[in-house]
C-alpha cells in the first residue's frame, strides 16, 4: 500500500530527491527534461513523482515565476520570553523551505509585556500591506480591530499559539487550550488522588485579555466538575508578575500561608521554573508542578524533580505549519484546514530526551 504523503503540505523536489536516493539536481533534468540522466534513474524518479502526486507543471512555473510572497509574521520577542524562540526559528526553517517558490517573510517582533508595541506592529504590518499574516493574538481586545481591517483588505491571516475565531482566520496552529486545561486536571488528579487544595498560577498575562489561558483554565476546572470531584478539591487562582520579583514572591507566600493543604500548582504558561525556584528556594518539598513547554529553565527543573510534568506545545511546528498554511493558500491555491492543533505532549524526566533528539519533532512530518 501506497504512503500517501503529508495532507496540506507541497512535495518539493528534495522529497524526490530523497525517496529516490539522488540529487535534487537529478530530480530537476528529470522533471524538466533536460540534461542526460540514466535510464533506471529517470524511471525510478518518475515512477516516485507520480506515487507523491508531485505537480510538475505548477512547481515549474512557480519555479520560473519572478513572483514574490510576501508574509508578515507578528510575534512576540523571545529576549522577554525563551518559549518565542520556538515559533521564530519555525518560520524561519519554513522560510528557507519555500524560498524557492518566492516566498518571503518579515518578521515584526513586539514586547509581549505591552499593549503599545504589539499595536505598533501590526500598524506597521497593515501599512505593509503583504500577501498573508501569521500572528500570536497575545491582546485579544486590540486585535479585533485589525482582524476587521485584514477582512475588508482581504488579506489573509493564520493565528497561532492563540485561537480567536470570531473574524474566521485562514487557519489556527497550535493545541486545543481548553483540551490542554483537561489533560492537566487529569495528571493533578492522578498524581494527588486526595482532596486537596490546588492553585492555578497565571504569569505574566492579563488574564481578562488572553484567551488561552482562559479556555486552559476553564478546561482544567471542568475536569473536575465532569467528575464530581469539585467538592473534594478547592481549586484557586493567582496572577503573578515577575516584572516585580518581590511582588511575585509576596503573593506566593500569601497563598501558601493561607493555604495549609496546598499540594499541586498548575502553571498556565512556560514560566514554571519560576514557581519551581521559588519552591526550590523556600524549601518547600510537599507541593508538585506542572506547566507548559521545554524551554531550557524548565527542563532544568524537570531534570532535578521540582516539576512533575511538562505539556509539551510544540512552538517550532507552530512557527512552522503557520508558514505554510499560509504558502498552501496563498502561493499553491490550497484548501487548507480551519484547524490544525498539534498533539498534547506530556513530558516527564523518564521521556524528555525523546523530546530532545537532534531529529526535531516539530519537524518530524516535514
Amino acid at each position: 500500500m501506497k504512503k500517501k504523503p503529508e495532507p496540506n503540505l507541497p512535495v518539493r523536489i528534495k522529497d524526490i530527491a530523497l525517496k529516490a536516493n539522488v540529487s535534487t539536481g537529478t530530480v530537476d533534468r528529470v522533471i524538466h527534461n533536460r540534461g542526460r540522466v540514466a535510464a533506471d534513474v529517470k524511471e525510478r524518479v518518475l515512477k516516485i513523482v507520480e506515487e507523491l502526486n508531485y505537480e510538475p507543471n505548477m512547481m515549474a512555473r512557480m519555479l520560473g515565476s519572478t513572483r514574490i510572497y510576501n508574509f508578515a509574521a507578528l510575534i512576540p520577542s523571545h529576549s522577554h520570553d525563551s518559549f518565542w524562540l520556538g515559533p521564530k526559528q519555525g518560520i524561519e526553517r519554513a522560510e528557507q523551505d519555500l524560498k524557492t517558490y518566492g516566498v518571503q517573510v518579515e518578521q515584526f517582533l513586539f514586547d509581549p509585556q505591552s499593549v503599545e508595541d504589539y499595536v505598533k506592529k501590526a500598524e506597521e504590518i497593515t501599512q505593509s500591506k503583504p500577501d498573508g499574516i501569521l500572528l500570536s493574538p497575545l491582546f485579544y481586545k486590540e486585535t479585533l480591530m485589525f482582524f476587521e481591517k485584514w477582512t475588508k483588505e482581504k488579506i489573509p491571516f493564520v493565528l497561532f499559539n492563540t485561537h480567536i475565531a470570531e473574524y474566521d482566520p485562514l487557519s489556527y496552529i497550535g493545541q486545543d487550550s481548553y483540551q490542554s486545561g483537561l489533560v492537566a486536571g487529569k495528571l493533578v488528579h492522578y498524581g494527588q488522588p486526595a482532596p486537596c487544595s490546588i492553585l492555578i498560577a497565571h504569569i505574566d498575562e492579563e488574564i481578562n485579555n488572553a484567551q488561552h489561558l482562559v479556555k486552559k483554565e476553564s478546561g482544567f476546572r471542568n475536569y473536575f466538575a465532569q467528575h464530581n470531584l469539585s467538592h473534594q478539591y478547592n481549586i484557586l487562582r493567582v496572577e503573578l508578575k515577575r516584572s516585580s520579583q518581590s511582588g511575585f514572591i509576596k503573593k506566593l507566600d500569601e497563598v501558601i500561608e493561607k493555604t495549609l493543604d496546598l499540594k499541586q500548582i498548575f502553571v498556565t504558561t512556560s514560566q514554571a521554573y519560576d514557581v519551581a525556584k521559588y519552591l526550590e528556594q523556600r524549601h518547600i518539598t510537599d507541593i508538585k508542578l506542572i506547566g507548559y513547554d521545554l524551554v531550557p529553565q524548565n527542563l532544568h527543573y524537570l531534570k532535578k524533580g521540582n516539576i512533575s510534568f511538562l505539556i509539551n506545545q510544540n512552538p517550532k511546528g507552530q512557527g512552522f505549519w503557520g508558514i505554510y498554511q499560509l504558502a498552501e493558500h496563498v502561493v499553491f491555491k490550497r484548501e487548507v484546514p480551519i484547524l490544525k492543533y498539534l498533539p498534547l505532549d506530556i513530558v516527564t524526566l523518564e521521556n524528555m530526551n525523546y523530546f530532545l533528539d537532534e531529529k526535531d519533532p516539530a519537524f518530524s512530518n516535514v
